[in-house]
């Protein structure tokens, strides 16, 4: 980094009280928003997932908003306030996981006034040992090691530096160093080729941070450019700032090599969202800008190359047509007082009808590429006529926040881990609305053990995992979260899929089509299963979901 060493000693000569700290962790959420699509490349599975750096971001944007408007000088009142914000706001294990880093840095502040060195150093200890606790079984190689890391060479370093700026610099030094070791820790990443995502998710706040303090910018991303199939244009509308009225999207091939910090730093003079992605010598640039920018992109473009596509969306439009489809009607029964209410995570409207039917009390939106919050999971049922809840997550990376809910209410609330909506859909064939919560809870956890779970859908990058190598835009199989096969149509991906879930030997597959998949489309292929398996019987339901053709179960 280029040191502005005017502003460090303007810096090191002023106390880090509640509005310093204030400072400091919004340029820590700017620079991980900065690179949060650099964070979000770095899935371990070419699939579209919960996206660690979008997760992290809009943590912290949760815990920004809860002090934003915040004037306390006090340190300790500041970071707690930020902790309850992160807690409430938490998405993702990612999330979940960064909301308690920062429950336990603001214990570690507890009642201080301002941030030395000594306080510094226990609050990142303490950051250290509430993130562990939180996981029931840590994982080494992953954002755990990193705040593992960065506390212990904090603890190390506490004696021997002169203020908490130069400890700071030897945390994001450590976190650094941690990142890049995390492969070495975690053989699934090795084996992908990447460091862990939410590893580095922290390793940009952190540094955020410290480049606010050195005078360095945090608008211009560390350079990553992402496949073309890897770009989530999707999740990119699920944090529209005001101001953005327009999603401008352009293909084009450039004139002579890309100069892409160039690149960025004009875009960013235009609008905000940038994401770049590239494919046999062809790039694409997406950016949120205001109504009267939505032409400048193409016009800049034109001049730097040949424009092949160009698509212009109203961002405001798009948001609306989102909500009405999240509001569209599912008919749900009512809560008797007293009883076991059930509340699921879903992917699609057809998913939702069928847990509807199947005696849900609510459905929260979420699933792939959009983890709910451990707010938005409260809210499905603390208005609720009961105290007794099971919440049904049928996803691995929305399990923590739904414990986290839990821990915040103070309803008699049971968590069943489903990690798959097949999963969920066998535990509420156990549901008794009128049983004992956890007797019923019980039950639920018992039935999940009994379905396999298929998931197919689109490559998002080139790799080789468990001895499948997959390139960037190939039809993927999943079984049970496994990567299993990879082929270049869905019905020749499904067919593997079935052979390994060794389909002849079950009675049932029940076939979840997505929103991109036709109902004509999806009964040829259960018409090919039926053919190839005629002992088996077959189901096909509008599942809704995006990004995954089919979800199926096998029982």
């Amino acid at each position: 980094m280029a040191i502005n060493t005017t502003r460090v000693e303007r810096f090191r000569s002023r106390p880090i009280d509640g509005l310093a700290f204030k400072h400091l962790v919004e340029a820590g959420l700017t620079w991980l928003r900065t690179n949060q699509q650099i964070v979000n490349a770095l899935n371990v599975f070419p699939v579209p997932d919960g996206d660690t750096g979008t997760n992290m971001s809009l943590t912290l944007q949760a815990a920004w908003n809860e002090i934003k408007d915040n004037g306390t000088r006090d340190l300790g009142e500041m970071a707690a306030a930020f902790s309850k914000g992160a807690l409430m706001g938490a998405r993702g294990n990612s999330g979940v996981i960064t909301s308690q880093i920062l429950r336990g840095f603001s214990r570690g502040v507890h009642e201080k006034d301002r941030l030395d060195v000594e306080t510094f150093a226990k609050a990142l200890c303490e950051a250290r040992d509430t993130a562990y606790k939180g996981v029931v079984k840590p994982v080494e190689g992953t954002i755990l090691t990193v705040i593992k890391e960065t506390a212990n060479a904090a603890e190390a370093a506490a004696g021997s530096v002169k203020d908490a700026i130069e400890l700071l610099e030897v945390a994001v030094a450590a976190a650094d160093e941690a990142v890049k070791k995390t492969p070495e820790l975690l053989p699934i990443l090795k084996q992908a080729g990447v460091v862990d995502s939410g590893g580095k998710g922290l390793f940009f706040f952190l540094e955020g941070m410290l480049r606010h303090i050195y005078g360095e910018s945090l608008e211009t991303p560390t350079m990553q450019v992402q496949s073309l199939s890897a770009m989530s244009l999707e999740g990119a509308l699920e944090d529209v700032e005001e101001g953005q009225d327009y999603e401008v999207v352009v293909d084009f091939v450039p004139e002579g090599e890309l100069d892409l910090h160039g690149f960025y730093g004009k875009l960013e003079e235009m609008g905000t969202s940038i994401q770049v992605g590239e494919g046999d010598g062809m790039y694409r640039m997406h950016i949120h800008v205001p109504t009267e920018n939505r032409y400048v992109p193409i016009d800049y473009i034109m001049g730097i190359g040949t424009v092949t596509k160009v698509a212009i969306e109203n961002l405001m439009a798009q948001m609306d047509d989102i909500q009405k489809s999240k509001s569209a009607q599912v008919q749900f029964g009512a809560v008797e007082p007293g009883n076991i209410a059930v509340v699921v995570v879903s992917p699609g409207m057809g998913i939702s009808r069928i847990f509807a039917s199947l005696g849900v009390a609510a459905v929260v939106a979420g699933g792939q590429t959009m983890n709910p919050s451990t707010q938005d999971i409260l809210s499905s049922f603390e208005n609720m006529p009961t105290d007794k809840v099971i919440i049904l997550p049928n996803n691995k990376n929305i399990i923590m926040a739904a414990n986290q809910a839990k821990e915040v209410t103070v309803k008699d609330v049971q968590v069943v881990p489903t990690r798959t909506i097949p999963q969920g859909l066998a535990a509420m064939l156990s549901f008794d609305p009128g049983g004992d919560v956890e007797a019923v809870a019980e039950r639920m956890n018992k039935a999940i053990s009994g379905v396999k779970t298929g998931e197919i859908t689109i490559a998002t990058r080139s790799v080789e995992i468990d001895g499948v190598t997959v390139t960037d835009g190939q039809v993927i199989a999943l079984l049970d979260g496994k990567l299993v096969a990879s082929a270049e149509s869905v019905e020749k991906s499904m067919m593997l899929l079935l052979d390994k879930a060794e389909a002849a030997d079950h009675e049932i597959v029940t076939l979840f089509y997505g929103e991109e998949m036709s109902h004509v489309e999806a009964n040829r292929i259960a018409d090919l299963i039926r053919e190839k398996y005629p002992n088996l019987e077959v189901e096909v339901q509008e599942g809704g979901q995006p990004h995954y053709q089919f979800i199926l179960s096998v029982e």
